[in-house]
């Protein structure tokens, strides 16, 4: 990595996630004047020409590093990846029923908003016995005829991957999320792929959604709100309102980023580099407790226990003087947890295993 930590910094937020400071510096230079256009991008009308090269450009690039065929339509929406859960029904539920993956948190999530507009199936739960792993997809129960099966690839706040496909007939719809951009992806198994920005794409505020074309023609014949449409949006260029310019900008930086990296292959052997570096440091010393079976540990998110409250806020207190921040487990099961999204640099992750060692070493 050619990218150093911002000052002394190094964040491991699982939220709005560190961007490359090369993105970030050039955004800076950008920002007063595009190009020598005399305005910002945040100025700039969605309908000219100069944003109409941007949001084009970003869209090549993605297609490039995905390898997105020519018959999925890419859209650049708003709301968020929580407006999929609910839209995702809405648009391409023509049976009347759904079926998911219950792996975690935001799995569930998305049953709950689906459970609100159609019956909803559950295929599979994670086992959590002693340790915490996904059922080898030939176990799953069959999708049967449901409109699509929902899986989310990567849980944030339990440090869950799925790591194979089941054999269905029934397109899969994934929330990708967390995940995408982490590693190369096969898209034509996939209906349709969605993910918020703010894990590895760029700022909150954006959404992109990878759908197969065949699925617009569900989304054409339901009776939805035209920026709520797939069909509609992607007719229109993902520019039926105003889109958020400056997040779809800045996006694009990161994937130009991406690809001057060497790709998704290149970013997901440096991701395994630096989880692998974590979790051999956690697994070396009993203090640290991780409950997620080796087979299904996410490279992304690293969540760990301590055996006392106190000493997790020991743990977040000495990091913080250090320069390591974003540590804090989500509110929901507490305790701690490192996000090692593209941005974390090699450096970053390096501070943190020595702290994890010497954190060890003095509670013996």
């Amino acid at each position: 990595m050619t990218d150093s930590t911002h000052a002394r910094i190094a964040n491991f937020n699982a939220g709005p996630a560190a961007m490359p400071r090369s993105v970030l510096e050039r955004m800076q230079s950008e920002l007063l004047d595009f190009r020598g256009r005399g305005l910002s991008v945040l100025e700039m009308s969605h309908r000219s020409a100069d944003f109409a090269d941007i949001a084009s450009q970003a869209e090549a690039d993605l297609r490039q590093l995905m390898a997105i065929p020519d018959d999925y339509s890419v859209l650049f929406m708003q709301g968020g990846a929580s407006a999929q859960f609910s839209l995702c029904v809405q648009n391409l539920d023509v049976e009347g029923r759904v079926a998911y993956m219950d792996s975690g948190y935001w799995a569930r999530k998305a049953m709950a908003s689906a459970e609100a507009l159609t019956q909803v199936d559950t295929v599979a739960h994670c086992q959590d016995d002693k340790l915490i792993v996904v059922p080898d997809s030939s176990q799953w129960a069959d999708a049967g005829n449901a409109g699509f099966l929902h899986l989310t690839d990567n849980e944030t706040i339990d440090g869950i991957v799925l790591h194979e496909l089941p054999d269905t007939t029934v397109p899969i719809v994934c929330d990708m999320s967390s995940s995408i951009l982490s590693k190369p992806v096969d898209v034509q198994r996939y209906g349709m792929i969605y993910a918020g920005a703010q894990k590895n794409i760029g700022p909150a505020g954006i959404t992109v959604v990878i759908v197969r074309n065949d699925l617009l023609e569900r989304s054409a014949k339901q009776s939805l709100p035209p920026v709520f449409s797939y069909a509609a949006m992607a007719k229109a260029g993902s520019m039926l309102n105003t889109p958020p310019t400056f997040a779809w900008y800045a996006a694009g930086l990161v994937f130009q980023w991406l690809l001057g990296e060497g790709g998704l292959t290149a970013i997901a052997e440096r991701n395994e580099r630096q989880a692998q570096c974590v979790y051999a440091a956690i697994d070396s010393h009993d203090l640290y407790i991780n409950r997620v079976h080796p087979r299904n540990r996410s490279r992304m998110n690293i969540p760990f226990q301590l055996e006392t409250e106190s000493l997790t806020s020991e743990f977040l207190q000495g990091a913080a003087g250090r320069g390591l921040i974003g540590l804090k487990g989500h509110k929901s099961i507490g305790g701690l947890r490192a996000s090692l999204y593209n941005a974390a640099t090699d450096q970053s992750v390096d501070e943190l295993v020595d702290y994890l060692h010497f954190f060890a070493e003095q509670h013996a």
